[in-house]
């Protein structure tokens, strides 16, 4: 039985992904911080027919990344596919800083987007070793390509959120990092960009043009890539994104 895991997944583009790879997997687990949140989610998804259960899990909470890879190997003995969805844009709320930095926002920034994202990895890849065709997908965003930050014609060069853009260029590294550790074995790694899409991550995004359906396209794509598919690339809905 193909098993997936999506972290942040009783919302926005989590929730979507997880729909969206609930056609494909066995079983597919949504993880959220507020365990009522999460399985208020899981029921939605299982009343539509889909194979969906919740795990109560804080991704800046080592500890509790740590239980629910326990209860994951208990139960299953694998992991096929993981999806780092968990993130955050305080950023976008918060009253700008005095200076374009602001360490205690960019703790809290990376606490969620890096160090979570690398506490799950750490907890999970022992799991996703034992698939034949393990898939790692890492929820990132074109704002974290150096390339497009530093080029005046992108719709993004004027949008000036550091903590948010480097945590999410960080995690990139930790995809190209990944992909050559694991370069012998089935497993591959994968940064996606979703495209500006309707969440609750910020304001701004209340109108943005794509829905969740339409990311977690993107994201399944990553996590059903074919064996000869290379690892470690950075794409969106149109191809491959600059790093």
């Amino acid at each position: 039985m193909k098993i997936a895991l999506v972290t942040g997944g009783n919302r926005g583009i989590g929730l979507a992904t997880a729909r969206r790879l609930a056609r494909d997997c066995g079983q597919v687990i949504i993880t959220a911080r507020d365990a009522a949140a999460g399985e208020d989610a899981a029921d939605r998804l299982q009343r539509e027919g889909h194979h969906v259960t919740s795990l109560t899990m804080d991704v800046t909470d080592e500890t509790s990344v740590k239980i629910a890879a326990g209860i994951v190997e208990e139960r299953y003995g694998h992991l096929d596919v993981l999806v780092n969805n968990a993130g955050i844009l305080p950023e976008a709320t918060n009253a700008e800083p005095a200076e374009a930095v602001d360490l205690e926002m960019f703790r809290r920034t990376f606490d969620t987007n890096l160090f979570g994202a690398v506490a799950v990895l750490e907890a999970f890849l022992p799991l996703l070793r034992h698939s034949e065709a393990g898939r790692i997908v890492n929820i990132s965003t074109t704002m974290g390509s150096l390339t497009d930050q530093t080029d005046p014609r992108s719709p993004y060069f004027s949008l000036v959120v550091p903590a948010y853009q480097s945590s999410k260029a960080a995690l990139n590294n930790v995809t190209i990092a990944l992909a050559k550790q694991l370069a012998d074995t089935p497993i591959k790694v994968t940064s996606v960009c979703p495209g500006f899409v309707r969440t609750g991550l910020a304001p701004a995004a209340q109108d943005a043009p794509l829905a969740p359906e339409d990311a977690a396209e993107v994201v399944h794509r990553a996590a059903t890539l074919p064996a000869d598919a290379a690892s470690g690339t950075f794409i969106d809905a149109d191809g491959v994104v600059p790093w």
